[in-house]
């Protein structure tokens, strides 16, 4: 066994909030396996019209879907920050949506962020991680 999974942690959300929750880890499960060409066009679409997140938001929206998915808490940080994205859509606001790689060691993460800070996410981890994607609210 090379290493132990770690979940992120979970939180306990209103039962009226389970079933958009549930609606987004859904359609980000579908997501992921798209092209990323593809996957911005579609975040891109999503996210026009909407007002920027703020950090509660974006962070409800992020602890919502853990919440309702074991695998999303999991290794699956790309279906993750793309039902959180989609999550916080449905309330009419937009986080940054953020892919990045580290070279030492190889490594790609996906998160989202407001105002430039990754949100639920270790922020030295993140800073390792150079962008090479992103879907910014857009007006």
């Amino acid at each position: 066994m090379s290493g132990q999974l770690t979940l992120e942690p979970s939180t306990a959300i209103p039962w009226n909030q389970r079933p958009a929750a549930l609606v987004t880890v859904t359609a980000a499960r579908l997501l992921a396996r798209v092209s990323p060409r593809r996957l911005r066009q579609v975040l891109e679409l999503a996210s026009r019209g909407a007002r920027p997140a703020d950090l509660p938001q974006a962070l409800q929206a992020r602890n919502a879907v853990v919440s309702v998915s074991v695998t999303i808490a999991g290794p699956r940080c790309l279906e993750r920050s793309i039902a959180t994205a989609l999550l916080c859509r449905l309330g009419g606001t937009w986080p940054q949506w953020c892919t990045g790689v580290t070279t030492r060691p190889f490594a790609a993460h996906a998160w989202v962020a407001v105002d430039g800070d990754a949100v639920g996410e270790d922020p030295d981890a993140v800073t390792d991680f150079h962008l090479v994607m992103s879907v910014p609210a857009r007006r």
